[in-house]
């Protein structure tokens, strides 16, 4: 895995041994990105279940301002800080070591500009994530919320919680899911 693009291109990252994390592959990140090309410089951007942290890390080598990553699991946790040291992108990127949930409560920014999660499929994570995103200050009508789910996963739930979807692009084996908050 490396970085595609911006100051970091082509740095190499590390991920996390074993099968706990599912890193994104270079295509889906380089095709991610590129929708999300005009939307990342000066971003605030949130890595959930943020593995290695490839995709908040991309996020800052193409411009974000900041970058936070959620991540739970001790090793994947080392690793994202062994690759923000790497990358010296340590100054632009705050690392949260705890469960997705409790931790949307110790971002403190006035709006959170792309909000990218990949749970584990078959969690049901996101259904309670959203529900909390819901009523976070930082996110507005502006603010993406991106998720990385299996191709069969419903989302029409959003709905429920003043979302709706923006957008759905379909790979070979998972999409990802663009929301917005509703005016």
């Amino acid at each position: 895995m490396r970085v595609i693009a911006g100051t970091a291109r082509s740095l190499p990252l590390k991920t996390p041994a074993g099968m706990d994390t599912r890193p994104t592959t270079d295509r889906i990140k380089e095709t991610l990105f590129n929708m999300l090309q005009t939307m990342v410089p000066g971003c605030v951007f949130v890595d959930m279940f943020a593995g290695s942290g490839g995709i908040g890390i991309e996020a800052i080598s193409r411009g974000a301002k900041h970058a936070y990553f959620i991540e739970n699991a001790k090793d994947a946790a080392a690793c994202i800080q062994e690759n923000l040291n790497f990358t010296k992108f340590g100054n632009n990127a705050t690392l949260l070591k705890q469960d997705a949930l409790s931790a949307l409560s110790l971002i403190h920014e006035k709006e959170v500009d792309i909000i990218f999660m990949d749970p584990p499929y078959k969690s049901g994570l996101e259904d309670s994530i959203i529900s909390v995103l819901a009523n976070q200050p930082y996110v507005t009508e502006d603010t993406w919320i991106i998720i990385e789910a299996e191709l069969k996963k419903d989302f029409s739930f959003v709905e429920n919680f003043g979302f709706y979807i923006q957008k759905e692009k379909l790979y070979k084996t998972n999409k990802h899911v663009f929301l917005r908050k509703s005016i």
